[in-house]
């Protein structure tokens, strides 16, 4: 294996994914939902820029070729599921998250049963599409939960009339409840808006490669 550049980012960017969750072990919300934030974009940037790279200074190699993939389901999946568990196993989270899961542990499981012909399902446009679509799903909703856990601690022992009367602009508001409240909901139909989009392109592109796939599946007579 060569340590060049590529390949180092693309190490760093598979480390990244278990940290995101240690966030929320060893730091409290929302600096927690901020660090995982900042994280998950800084990894996220990588996956861009080590392919870029790679292929400008031709530094492609097998090593690289492996753990790119590895490395962005790995990403995925585990942010999802803390995005999962800090949204209170919302149904609108739950569901894409699922489906999501599931196309990525049954394409890899797909290509590990292909062996050596497994080179034939090459990454294609609307996967590399879902793939972006994912992290700026992840992103937003990472910043969802910050914003969620900024007005619950800034309204903690308000009552609920005081608090529904600022929001609604009949009390002053000299915490910024409103601001946190916009900011919460923009992020939520933003990201679950993403995610659901991102879901629909991951299961399409999972049923192309299984019907890519579907030839080398069939016993042969």
């Amino acid at each position: 294996m060569k340590w060049n550049l590529p390949n180092i980012l693309t190490l760093l960017r598979l480390l990244a994914a278990p940290a995101v969750a240690i966030m929320f072990l060893y730091f409290s919300r929302p600096l927690a939902d901020w660090f995982a934030l900042l994280l998950f974009v800084s990894a996220a940037i990588t996956d861009f820029v080590d392919g870029y790279l790679a292929r400008a200074w031709k530094q492609e190699t097998k090593f690289g070729a492996m753990m790119d993939p590895i490395a962005d389901k790995a990403m995925v999946v585990i942010a999802l599921v803390v995005i999962t568990g800090f949204s209170g196993m919302n149904p609108w989270i739950l569901l894409p998250a699922v489906l999501i899961i599931f196309r990525e542990v049954f394409v890899s499981g797909l290509r590990e049963f292909l062996g050596d012909t497994a080179g034939l399902l090459k990454v294609t446009v609307l996967a590399k599409w879902k793939t972006t679509l994912q992290m700026v799903a992840i992103a937003i909703l990472f910043a969802k939960g910050a914003f969620e856990h900024y007005l619950i601690d800034r309204s903690f022992g308000m009552d609920a009339e005081t608090q529904l009367g600022i929001l609604a602009g009949e009390i002053e508001d000299v915490l910024g409840l409103r601001a946190l409240e916009t900011g919460l909901e923009v992020c939520w139909y933003a990201g679950v808006g993403a995610l659901w989009v991102a879901m629909i392109l991951t299961v399409l592109s999972g049923a192309d490669y299984f019907r890519k796939a579907l030839p080398y599946l069939r016993d042969n007579a």
